[in-house]
């Protein structure tokens, strides 16, 4: 359980950092390069590695010996969902698709190394 805590507070502290970041490009140094629905790519990827987090948490409590199946499947899920959002965003007809796909990259990839990055913080303890 307390696991789970330190995933949400990290996770809710790295979103408000990554929109606070993009608060100020909109509102002050280049609104041309943020897209109109960056708020709700943002809001999917909140729930996503929030959701993905805890069910990893669980698997790994399960079953120890199969966490690198656990890792790589969350990290798939991940793909998966992402692509989907993609294609129901599309599907939806959204305006400017280059910048809409340029920020939902930018914003997959700091996730993406968010992931990572708690994923060597919690195998330095393992390893040793």
């Amino acid at each position: 359980m307390k696991a789970i805590k330190i995933l949400t507070v990290k996770l809710l502290l790295f979103s408000l950092l990554i929109g606070g970041i993009f608060y100020v490009l909109q509102e002050y140094i280049k609104p041309e390069w943020v897209h109109e629905s960056l708020w709700t790519i943002l809001s999917f990827f909140v729930l996503l590695t929030w959701l993905t987090g805890m069910f990893t948490h669980y698997l790994l409590e399960i079953s120890k010996e199969n966490s690198v199946n656990i890792l790589l499947g969350a990290i798939g899920i991940r793909f998966l969902a992402s692509a989907g959002f993609v294609a129901i965003m599309l599907f939806l007809r959204v305006e400017n698709l280059i910048l809409f796909v340029v920020n939902f990259f930018i914003i997959y990839f700091f996730y993406l190394l968010f992931d990572i990055y708690t994923l060597l913080a919690n195998l330095r303890p393992n390893s040793k």
